[in-house]
């Protein structure tokens, strides 16, 4: 009966103890952006605002680049482009977010003029659930002025919390994907 019991025993922590390796879940790899790129067009007039960080986070700022000035009092279409440009050829990360509806409802872009900078932003895409994304936007240009944009992409936002679906990050939560910093 002892035998008995004592093979028993070592049969169970035998059993208990292995664990199924075969874990076939997708894993949704975080991809490097390297590169954000805000295209602002009014007819004929674009401007092109890059900021390129090739060695990602490492000791060198990122490359920022400003085309040209903005008009005052001047609606813009605006596009964001995310690129990883680390690697030949080039990837467009910003397609994942466009061909995937799970992509759309994990991130949101957040447009913050600071330090002087007038304009009001409008979100113009919007993920399954009606919440914003913000590849696409308009940017509604004030009086005459300078200053900071930010742009922001959160990954995982709290897009039902007070604010976030107007653009306003403070109750976004989340973690910052890609940050872009231009004087315009």
């Amino acid at each position: 009966t002892l035998k008995t019991i004592a093979i028993i025993f070592s049969l169970a922590a035998i059993f208990t103890s292995c664990s199924n390796d075969d874990d076939s879940s997708p894993v949704n790899e975080e991809e490097v952006i390297s590169t954000v790129k805000v295209t602002l067009t009014n007819g004929a007039n674009i401007i092109t605002l890059t900021s390129k960080d090739l060695d990602l986070d490492g000791p060198n700022l990122p490359e920022i680049t400003v085309s040209g000035n903005l008009s005052a009092n001047t609606t813009y279409t605006g596009e964001v482009s995310l690129l990883n440009e680390t690697v030949s050829p080039v990837k467009v990360v910003s397609e994942e977010i466009v061909e995937s509806a799970q992509e759309k409802l994990d991130h949101q872009f957040f447009y913050v003029a600071n330090s002087g900078l007038l304009g009001a932003f409008t979100y113009e895409d919007e993920d399954g659930n009606g919440n914003p994304i913000g590849l696409r936007f308009t940017f509604t240009t004030g009086a005459a002025s300078t200053g900071d944009l930010s742009v922001i992409l959160k990954h995982l936002p709290n897009k039902s919390a007070e604010g976030v679906s107007s653009g306003d990050i403070t109750n976004a939560g989340g973690n910052t994907d890609a940050e872009a910093k231009f004087n315009i």
